[in-house]
């Protein structure tokens, strides 16, 4: 405990300055911690290998999973397939190639270990990047997508590639069919414990311990899964993506109290991961004092490559290749401008997944010190080079699709316009029946709020780029509430301190100003 806090502190402040200053948070965790390394008195922190991906796989895999669209992926089955699967298995084959031959006496299936960890892709900064510059909804979906499964994907070849590195003599038919139970099994594990999870959750009638059961799916279905020899990842992939699709049963309270904690719950952890980087990396050198130093940068250059090259060559011919082979598919979906491909391509950031993996190489395999170097060497390459110039990139490419948003908005004042007359005819219904009795500014009242938020989406959708500096009358009006709500915090913190009130009715009060102002957010 006397290690592990002085760490989470340290990392949670470089990542909210680092914020605060706009600079990447990964980047400067990292730096933050090789600095904190030679630092007197800071201690060795060593994972336990077995802990690792139980401690950081399955709520990173779950939080992602659950607020990820099942219909989505459904929709993109294919180009989330090769991407997620496809370019798994291929990125692990020319990794491992690339790793075997530059390194001098790197075992194959070492070499292999390294090229799953460094499969799976994290997304999060390109995606985030992508929907803040407009790109295509579908590039979006099938990025989050991939960043999603591929993890899953990754892991699985990973323990694959482990197993054969301990000694586990595997031939390519055994290591297919070992791939195949392992999916399939984990796959069927997530979706059998997550069936009775939500019947469970569906009975309790408190969004406190509602959310706190939710924290224990995704770890249980994971040691399921992997004490059944199956996917522990992909059982939570399951798991998320069912309870996730399914969560519109649960209460508002526990929808955005979940939310909340899987948001901060993935923040620590990734937080801490980039940190951790960045304390491993001086040991990991020090093992590694035999090798010179432009040695070390060749290798890892040659794999950083690699990374990078491998993606580029799959996810072009994925892209085409399968429209000139399928009518059907070029039927259905006709193909994209190369602009599409070109974007996805560059979207291949790695990120604390492959951390995860990485910490958690077992001690035993050879040249374990020399993954850890390249592994953490590329996914630092891939957060300077691509995640620092995906914006540019898009810009350059072209993207930004603002009939995809104003198509958006069309839709969200449609379904806004269907609520407020079904809502309104529900009232309508309740009165007239006699069950209902209200006053009339009470009907007035409701009124108004139906009409507020139907006249609010088709504000958003008339507030394109030739209204950017017109204020609609919904933003006035939350702007203008926003100050009288600030007012009422300090009049309220006033009384408090004059004695008027006691602590327990100001945080009462507090408690519904806090909320209606969170009602008029818009993330």
């Amino acid at each position: 405990m006397t290690e592990v806090l002085p760490l989470a502190v340290g990392a949670i402040l470089v990542s909210v300055l680092a914020r605060r200053f706009g600079l990447s948070a990964p980047l400067a965790l990292v730096g933050a911690g090789l600095a904190a390394s030679f630092l007197p008195g800071v201690p060795e922190y060593r994972l336990d290998p077995d802990l690792v991906l139980v401690l950081f796989a399955p709520p990173l895999v779950y939080a992602d999973a659950i607020e990820n669209s099942y219909l989505d992926l459904r929709a993109n089955a294919r180009p989330i397939g090769l991407l997620s699967v496809g370019l798994v298995l291929f990125t692990t084959l020319v990794v491992g190639a690339v790793a075997h031959g530059v390194v001098p006496g790197l075992p194959w299936p070492v070499a292999f270990v390294l090229g799953a960890i460094l499969s799976p892709t994290d997304a999060v900064a390109a995606v985030s990047a992508a929907r803040r510059l407009g790109l295509p909804r579908r590039i979006v979906t099938i990025l989050v997508a991939e960043s999603i499964v591929n993890d899953a994907t990754g892991m699985t070849v990973f323990r694959i590639t482990v197993a054969a590195a301990l000694g586990g003599a595997t031939s390519l038919i055994g290591g297919v069919a070992e791939f195949l139970y392992a999916s399939a099994a984990g796959a069927a594990v997530g979706l059998l414990v997550a069936l009775p999870a939500r019947v469970l959750l569906s009975r309790i009638d408190d969004a406190v311990s509602e959310n706190a059961v939710s924290l224990l799916v995704p770890f249980s279905v994971f040691v399921i899964s992997e004490w059944l020899g199956a996917s522990g990842v992909l059982a939570v992939l399951a798991a998320g993506l069912y309870l996730g699709h399914h969560s519109s049963g649960s209460s508002h309270a526990t929808r955005l109290q979940a939310a909340s904690t899987w948001k901060l719950l993935t923040r620590v952890l990734e937080t801490v991961g980039f940190a951790l980087i960045g304390l491993q990396l001086r040991p990991v050198l020090h093992a590694l004092h035999s090798t010179g130093p432009l040695a070390l940068l060749g290798y890892a250059t040659a794999v950083l490559a690699a990374v990078l090259t491998a993606r580029t060559v799959w996810v072009f011919p994925a892209t085409y290749l399968p429209r000139r082979l399928s009518p059907r598919i070029r039927a259905r979906d006709p193909a994209p401008p190369w602009r599409f491909p070109a974007a996805v391509s560059w979207a291949g950031t790695r990120g604390v997944v492959s951390l995860a993996a990485a910490f958690a190489v077992p001690q035993a395999l050879p040249r374990r010190d020399l993954i850890l170097f390249l592994a953490f060497v590329v996914v630092l390459g891939t957060l300077l080079l691509q995640e620092t110039a995906f914006p540019a990139v898009v810009r350059r490419l072209g993207l930004r699709e603002h009939r995809q948003d104003q198509q958006d908005a069309l839709a969200e004042a449609a379904a806004q316009e269907a609520l407020a007359q079904a809502s309104w005819a529900r009232l309508e219904e309740l009165v007239g029946s006699g069950h209902e009795d209200p006053a009339e500014h009470v009907l007035e009242r409701l009124r108004e709020l139906a009409e507020h938020r139907r006249f609010t989406a088709w504000e958003r959708l008339g507030a394109g780029p030739a209204h950017a500096r017109e204020e609609t009358p919904t933003a006035t009006y939350r702007r203008l509430r926003r100050e009288m709500l600030a007012t009422e915090r300090a009049v309220l913190v006033r009384l408090r301190r004059q004695g008027s009130i006691n602590d327990e009715i100001l945080r009462r009060v507090m408690r519904d100003l806090d909320h209606e102002e969170a009602a008029l957010a818009r993330d």
